[in-house]
């Protein structure tokens, strides 16, 4: 992971670290930290289902890290994930906030993967009311996935409507990990066609 942070920093690039299932959260942290305390262009995805996640995103925050939320996409016992998108959700928004008060202090790299459009109406609206600079978040979609609202979500930003970058992110979605969860799959084949 050195290597790559160190090639994508020869090049102008950033790395990212996806979060996969629970039980590499400690050990991804953990690399994290690690290559972090060397190199500021790495950040690290965060899962909003997980119920430990509050915790950990409180932890990295005195490193001013680079964090991208995401909702989460593994099967996980209930006693480590919310079995339930409102959960989810809500626990998604309040870490949203907190993200974006450390953008706007200049303590983070926010960035908030997800293609819930009225989840991201949310994260916009609360940007504005707590005068977060829109170079101080992002919204990342996946590219291809829900297209029009996202050429949408960038013409009203570059209009100065709205907050916030969009980046399309294209990643692996063709082979799923044995543990995602299959409506994860679905979501992406329905959108593809």
């Amino acid at each position: 992971m050195r290597a790559l942070a160190a090639r994508a920093a020869e090049r102008g690039g950033f790395l990212w670290v996806d979060m996969e299932e629970s039980w590499y959260v400690d050990r991804t942290l953990a690399l994290y930290r690690q290559v972090r305390a060397e190199r500021s262009n790495v950040g690290v995805a965060m899962q909003a289902y997980l119920r430990r996640t509050p915790v950990d995103v409180a932890a990295l925050l005195p490193l001013k890290p680079a964090i991208r939320l995401v909702k989460g996409a593994y099967n996980e016992p209930a006693d480590v994930a919310f079995p339930r998108k409102a959960d989810t959700d809500a626990q998604y928004f309040a870490l949203a906030e907190q993200l974006l008060e450390a953008a706007k202090a200049g303590g983070t790299r926010a960035v908030f993967g997800t293609h819930d459009l009225p989840l991201i109406r949310r994260i916009r609206s609360r940007a504005v009311d707590l005068r977060v600079p829109s170079d101080r978040f992002e919204i990342h979609m996946l590219y291809g996935i829900k297209a029009r609202e996202q050429r949408a979500i960038e013409g009203r930003r570059r209009q100065g409507v709205g907050p916030g970058e969009l980046r399309p992110r294209v990643v692996r979605v063709v082979h799923a990990p044995p543990g995602e969860r299959p409506a994860n799959i679905w979501f992406v084949l329905r959108n593809l066609f």
